[in-house]
This record gives structure tokens, C-alpha cells and sequence, in this order.
């Protein structure tokens, strides 16, 4: 879908109104001025990561995304990051020491890692190895981000086809080519134990050795 400037109308999804669809290639300057405006707007974007396409907003949209993906609000949704302080300033917390060493280690890239918040829930952060949507976290500050799929389907390999997939409309689609990657590794940094709660590019193995 390297469309460079196209506009497709369809019909209004959730908290938003009828109106075209900007859709701009990864390359092409105008697009990450079109998703910090969008997201500034309080608007749901779809972009290119290194692992899939990602689902984004500001934190405080999270209900958006969890309407677009028809996804329950039980289940939490990660936020993309600049860097670890950025992190930091999302959890509202210093990170903790294990937390530290996992992002010196492994940041940028597709390890998320849940960290205790200032207010008591704990919090999935993750710095992306990906050009576009780390300049975008850099300009926004972090950025709610979920794959771009309906709940429990897998997400399509396409820009084009990953917005298809979601509930309703999106404001932004920017098309960085095909992605097939696996889904980050997500662990849980918050106790003095390291716990893997999703299995993902980067293994058991590779984790624990950083940490001995």
C-alpha cells in the first residue's frame, strides 16, 4: 500500500467521525508529522514497529484502542518509549534496578518490560528499535501501543490489512511494508526475580545471561 498521499473514506469507527483515511508511507516526510498531530488530537493511529504493526495512541486513549480491537479492559496495553527515563516518567517511578538492566541490555528493541507505578498498577514499556515510531515517541512522549488486530487474531502482515482488521477507523495509516515478526517478549521486572510472560524474539536464555 505505498500510497503517498491517499485519502479513503469510510464509515466513522469509535469516538471518531466520518471522514477520509490519511494513509503515508513510512518514508515520506509528512508522516510523522501526521501521527504526532493525529495522536495530539486524541485520534488512534496505525504504524510500522520492528516486530508488527502496532495500534497507538496517547495513554489516555486507551479506551480507543481497546474499542478498535474489541478487546476487554481487563487486559493491559503497553506504551511505546523514547528511552529508559521516558519509561520512568510514563511509570511515574524510578525503574527498578532489574528493570534498568534489562533496557541497558536490550532497549531498543522487542523486549516489554512491566515495571510498578507510581499509583499502584504496573505498567508494560518498551523502547522500539524502529526509526519511525521511536521519532514519533520522541516528539509525543510515550505512546500507547497495541498490535493492530481484532482480539485473539493474529495481526496482518500489511498496513493495509491490519487497519481492515480493527473495529472501527483509524485517523493515520503508515505503511512501512511487510511485517511477520514475532510479538515482543514481555517480562515482569516489578518483583527481584525475573518472570517471562510472553515468549518472544529475545529468549529465556539470553535474558538470564545479562542478569547473572
Amino acid at each position: 500500500m505505498h500510497a503517498h498521499d491517499d485519502h479513503c473514506a469510510r464509515p466513522a469507527g469509535p469516538g471518531q467521525q466520518a471522514g477520509a483515511v490519511q494513509q503515508l508511507s513510512a518514508e515520506d516526510p509528512r508522516a510523522v508529522p501526521a501521527v504526532v498531530a493525529a495522536l495530539r488530537a486524541g485520534e488512534a493511529v496505525v504504524v510500522p514497529t520492528e516486530t508488527v504493526y502496532g495500534l497507538a495512541a496517547l495513554p489516555d486513549r486507551r479506551d480507543l484502542l481497546l474499542e478498535l480491537k474489541g478487546r476487554p479492559g481487563s487486559v493491559p496495553i503497553a506504551v511505546l518509549v523514547a528511552d529508559a527515563a521516558q519509561a520512568a516518567a510514563a511509570a511515574g517511578a524510578a525503574l527498578p534496578e532489574l528493570a534498568e538492566r534489562l533496557a541497558a541490555a536490550f532497549w531498543p528493541g522487542p523486549l516489554t518490560i512491566v515495571v510498578p507505578t507510581a499509583d499502584g498498577p504496573t505498567l508494560g514499556v518498551r523502547c522500539p528499535d524502529h526509526d519511525f515510531v521511536h521519532r514519533v515517541a520522541v516528539e509525543v512522549g510515550p505512546i500507547a501501543t497495541t498490535s493492530a488486530n481484532r482480539h485473539g487474531q493474529p495481526t496482518p502482515p500489511t498496513a493495509t490489512a491490519a487497519a481492515a482488521a480493527l473495529a472501527g477507523e483509524v485517523a493515520v495509516v503508515v505503511d512501512g511494508g511487510e511485517l511477520d515478526g514475532l510479538a515482543s517478549t514481555v517480562v515482569d521486572a516489578t518483583g527481584p526475580e525475573l518472570r517471562i510472560l510472553r515468549e518472544g524474539p529475545i529468549g529465556g536464555v539470553e535474558l538470564r545471561r545479562v542478569l547473572r
